[in-house]
């Protein structure tokens, strides 16, 4: 196919503007679960390796750690919820579900990556996507999906050495000899945390600037599913046909 995308090109009669269910309320609540427990889970997770506001006297006395580790336990469990939610809507939501996959195969998807670099790097509104454009799609397969499944594996590893043998061992062990032990999943797990500052960061910034940039309503989007969009704009991905 000669591109990833088919550009809004509306009727003579037709107006110019219009809006679009985009957003499915999976992908919706998926989104806001993940801005819900990834602060609380790195919060947590600082406290955990670096306790230091732990009171003073015996730890049975005052709970605190235990505490803060059942609280980033159901904060992950929430996550990974989050996460199996995404990849089946993945496959069964509509085609912005997919919209922004790195189609690395395709000439077409490394033009629109270049295209949309350099529009942001030149402040140019330029063909604004319905769905995640190329670059979206990258940054969110490596931050989020790359760097959430290794988190969420690492985490699950560590989690299972209070019962060694039971379900998560039996399902995460092999984490432990590939990363060089219990230290070194341990090393890993805390310092690609940082990781998601770095996306939280950026993200926040685009989708504010992109919100001002574009006036389709991105950032409503997240809450209504609804964008708008007008005349010339480029519409979701074709996936695999």
């Amino acid at each position: 196919m000669a591109t990833a995308y088919e550009r809004l090109d509306l009727s003579p009669g037709e107006a110019k503007f219009g809006m679009r269910y985009v957003w499915e309320f999976p992908v919706r609540l998926s989104h806001w679960v993940n801005v819900a427990a990834i602060p609380i889970l790195f919060a947590t997770g600082l406290y955990i390796g670096a306790p230091q506001l732990a009171p003073n006297g015996e730890a049975w006395q005052h709970f605190v750690m235990g505490r803060v580790r059942q609280i980033h336990f159901v904060a992950a469990y929430a996550l990974l919820f989050s996460f199996l939610l995404r990849v089946f809507w993945f496959w069964v939501g509509n085609n912005y579900a997919r919209s922004g996959f790195p189609f690395v195969w395709r000439k077409a998807w490394w033009g629109d990556l270049a295209a949309q670099t350099l529009q942001y790097l030149k402040l140019d509104r330029g063909h604004v996507h319905l769905g995640h454009n190329a670059l979206a799609g990258a940054s969110y397969t490596f931050f989020v999906i790359f760097l959430g499944w290794f988190q969420i594996l690492t985490g699950l590893a560590l989690y299972s050495e209070t019962n060694p043998g039971g379900f998560w061992s039996r399902l995460t062990g092999w984490v432990f000899p590939l990363l060089g032990g219990s230290y070194g999943v341990r090393l890993w797990h805390h310092t690609t945390a940082w990781g998601f500052v770095v996306f939280v960061i950026l993200h926040i910034y685009i989708v504010l600037y992109d919100n001002a940039q574009f006036r389709n309503g991105l950032i409503s989007s997240i809450i209504s599913g609804f964008k708008f969009y007008e005349k010339g704009d480029l519409d979701h991905d074709k996936w695999l046909t």
